[in-house]
């Protein structure tokens, strides 16, 4: 359950926040389709971030955000690929969204600090601007998310589409068995740490 995080829920009101993710789940499911978004954890790089969507069906996904690009003001918005202020601010690729649970993600803190950098302070301002527009197009983003999801998952969008989309089925049955590994994991340290404190 989302009980701490703001997300897109059905015909409700709530407000989106920008997320990242956890890199090892990525390349998880990254090992059943390669078109999830690579993942970096150099520090240096932008991280990967996104917003939290809740379908229709009840699931929740994580839509990836890209920074701005001059080619994205010649593309034109889809279904899998929504603009954001006409592509100045950047763009969502819907089409590499993918399920997420709460403990795979991080909210990310926009404050601007008295001792943050002057690269620090255009980034965050422009992922104010960004998660701003999203909250003023949050209908349109739901819209195009669930859409989207009905068209792949039923096998009825046009092969260019598909073929650009994760495996959205597939990667909710990957999501489920990453969480159970987790909790295996867990209770092997938990388990490993009791018998040491013996």
């Amino acid at each position: 359950m989302f009980n701490s995080y703001n997300y897109i829920k059905k015909g409700t009101y709530m407000r989106l926040s920008l997320y990242n993710v956890d890199p090892s789940y990525c390349e998880y499911l990254r090992g059943f389709d390669r078109k999830v978004s690579q993942v970096t954890k150099n520090k240096e790089r932008r991280p990967f971030l996104g917003v939290v969507v809740e379908l229709e069906n009840g699931i929740k996904y994580y839509a990836p955000l890209t920074s701005p690009k001059s080619k994205h003001q010649s593309m034109k918005n889809d279904i899998d690929f929504i603009k954001i202020n006409n592509g100045v601010w950047g763009a969502i690729n819907l089409n590499n969204m993918i399920p997420i649970e709460e403990e795979f993600i991080k909210k990310i803190n926009l404050k601007i600090n008295p001792g943050d950098t002057e690269e620090e302070i255009k980034r965050k301002n422009l992922l104010i601007n960004q998660i701003t527009w999203c909250n003023s197009n949050r209908e349109k983003i739901l819209k195009y998310a669930n859409k989207l999801y009905k068209l792949i998952t039923q096998k009825k969008a046009p092969k260019e589409l598909a073929d650009r989309c994760c495996d959205f089925k597939l990667l909710e049955q990957k999501c489920l068995e990453y969480r159970e590994l987790r909790l295996y994991q867990k209770q092997i340290a938990i388990t490993a740490e009791n018998d040491l404190s013996i």
